[in-house]
């Protein structure tokens, strides 16, 4: 009989009729977690560590419902589950709501969550970002300032670039209704312990509402290691996006302090008439001519790049080519 003492965590997930996708993790204890955002640098950072006071629970049965299917998961040995399946009925375009249930062995109900999908209308943009030091503030080229950052501040009093939030905005409504957004997807090498405090960040900052993909759990010991970049693992989650939804232009956002450029360049090559534009900010300003020229050996020459310093100059070219 498996314990009651656990909880589930639920993500955004994405799809189409034939194939959604819906995240999670299953951990020992109520992993809910309340912030005051004190502007204590103490309270924030022990707020921090106990992001990362994780205990992942693996073997775990849980169940989900959609409409009159029934599925099945079982939790890995990070406590990590996936849901993957089709609809058997029409999906309408836009957010949709799921119970997902922990069972015991003997498939009792022992607690639920609740996580959303979000269905794209097929003529839609879709727009792929980076987090870290692309919309947030963050020197992820200096561990130690990256680190800082994060202990000393909250959600709420972390800081987006000038404009970033306007341009985003303006992106979400781009050739679409209101009641409709374009999909954004938020690939970043941050992990799965800091959800909460980077979906408050965006909802604090009325950033789009969007999908987040991050990486594994990991437990306090290695907070130190966090946020370490993985190419080839960044990459496989931005094509599955991409191989989901052939029939949409996508549109690429990252920065310079890491190896964005390197990773959409590729992209670009691999999916040359699935990316409308590419936007790198220049964070790292020696590397300025090694990046532009980076870009422009991208081989569909049709592709609008734009590197660009503040958010107002990427607007100013969003607007050039017809994107808002």
């Amino acid at each position: 009989m498996k314990d009651s003492y656990s909880s589930v965590k639920v993500y955004n997930g994405y799809g189409h009729k034939n194939n959604i996708i819906l995240y999670g993790h299953v951990l020992r204890g109520n992993h809910t977690i309340e912030n005051r955002y004190s502007n204590n640098p103490f309270i924030n950072a022990l707020h921090l560590l106990r992001l990362f006071m994780v205990k992942p629970r693996s073997g775990y049965l849980l169940e989900m419902h959609w409409g009159e299917q029934k599925f099945f998961a079982i939790s890995q040995e990070d406590g990590f589950f996936k849901f993957e399946w089709q609809s058997s009925d029409e999906v309408k375009a836009g957010w949709h709501s799921i119970d997902v249930y922990l069972l015991s062995n003997n498939r009792e109900i022992l607690t639920k969550a609740t996580g959303k999908v979000f269905i794209p209308n097929s003529t839609q943009y879709a727009f792929i970002s980076d987090i870290d030091d692309t919309l947030l503030i963050s020197h992820s080229s200096s561990s130690l300032k990256k680190l800082r950052l994060l202990f000393i501040r909250n959600p709420r009093s972390r800081k987006p670039f000038n404009d970033v939030v306007k341009h985003y905005q303006l992106l979400s409504l781009a050739h679409t209704d209101s009641h409709l957004p374009n999909p954004f997807f938020y690939v970043s090498s941050s992990e799965w312990n800091l959800y909460e405090y980077l979906t408050e960040f965006f909802l604090h900052n009325e950033l789009p509402e969007g999908v987040l993909m991050l990486n594994k759990l990991k437990r306090f010991f290695q907070l130190f290691k966090s946020g370490k970049s993985n190419h080839q693992l960044k990459f496989h989650r931005i094509s599955r996006i991409m191989d989901s939804f052939p029939a949409q232009q996508f549109i690429l956002l990252g920065d310079n302090s890491q190896r964005d450029p390197e990773l959409y360049k590729a992209l670009a090559n691999q999916y040359p008439n699935n990316i409308y534009a590419i936007y790198i900010r220049q964070i790292r300003h020696r590397t300025i001519h090694s990046t532009s020229k980076l870009l422009d050996s991208i081989t569909n020459k049709n592709i609008h790049v734009c590197l660009f310093n503040n958010n107002a100059e990427a607007i100013l070219h969003s607007q050039k080519i017809g994107l808002i």
